[in-house]
């Protein structure tokens, strides 16, 4: 059986750069172990899976080479490119089912905005936990370590510029090690920079040494950003995928309420048609 794949670049910089993923159209039912095998073949970090849904507009499912995720902002915003680039789209605002529940799609302006979770705040860490995984030197101890989700968990760590953000040689069999020990997807470094947020991710437990633009890291980092350095912004800007000569741009928006508690969370960004491929499953089974 052959199989079209679509590949979209996500949360690209003036349609360049971005995060390539994967998008199939399930117009046949295929198994876990199928698309297990298809995000392999394609090698990239996420591969996105969409059907029809009864409780939304679309089912979406998330396959890494390794395995299956319950949300991933690149993909998402990948698949609705696709979704885009095929006439297939006739509204400005979507439904989407995936493993984190059912969650919001706006398009405006070309732009790609999807709903995540509220922010749920987990533990800080010490810095000279991360002795093994880079330089801690580099590391900001004006603000703290902390694991936060919007969808997925990150450690978040705060860098001091970006020359050190962009110098760090990672050890990334430690921090594998680290991220298995408590239980997130990777490492989300960022450092501040007059107006500029840049950023780096690290998920090697994901078979994804390094990534080009994070979305739901994104969207964690700046509920980050808006408790721990009371930053405020209208929309938040993340640069990321520099050190992969990738330019991402990922766009947040924070909806609060009258106690200035976070509400809403949507992570936005543009996306490009890149090419179709086409798979043989026919070894798969």
């Amino acid at each position: 059986m052959k199989i079209s794949v679509y590949v979209a670049s996500a949360f690209s910089k003036n349609l360049k750069g971005g995060n390539k993923a994967g998008v199939v159209f399930m117009e046949n039912p295929l198994t876990t172990t199928q698309k297990m095998a298809i995000a392999k073949q394609l090698g990239y970090a996420e591969t996105a899976f969409i059907s029809a849904s009864v409780i939304a507009d679309y089912k979406l499912e998330y396959f890494t080479p390794k395995e299956e995720v319950d949300l991933c902002g690149h993909a998402t915003i990948g698949a609705f490119t696709i979704l885009m680039h095929n006439n297939k789209l006739f509204k400005d605002r979507y439904t989407i089912e995936t493993n984190s529940g059912v969650l919001t799609i706006t398009i405006k302006d070309g732009i790609i905005f999807m709903e995540q979770n509220k922010p749920i705040f987990y533990d800080v860490i010490a810095s000279h936990e991360f002795i093994d995984c880079f330089d801690i030197k580099a590391i900001d101890s004006t603000y703290p370590i902390q694991i936060v989700s919007t969808g997925l968990k990150d450690i978040l760590i705060p860098l001091q510029n970006e020359t050190r953000l962009h110098a760090l040689q990672p050890n990334f069999e430690k921090i594998k090690e680290i991220s298995k020990y408590y239980n997130v997807v990777g490492m989300h470094l960022y450092t501040l920079d007059d107006n500029r947020i840049i950023c780096r991710n690290f998920a090697p437990l994901y078979d994804i040494n390094e990534e080009a633009a994070t979305g739901t890291s994104n969207g964690a980092l700046a509920c980050y950003l808006y408790e721990q350095h009371h930053l405020q912004k209208e929309v938040y800007v993340f640069e990321q995928g520099y050190s992969l000569h990738s330019p991402s741009e990922i766009l947040v928006k924070l909806a609060t309420n009258s106690k200035n508690e976070i509400e809403k969370v949507y992570v936005g960004g543009k996306g490009y048609y890149c090419e179709t491929k086409c798979l043989d499953l026919e070894n798969i089974e």
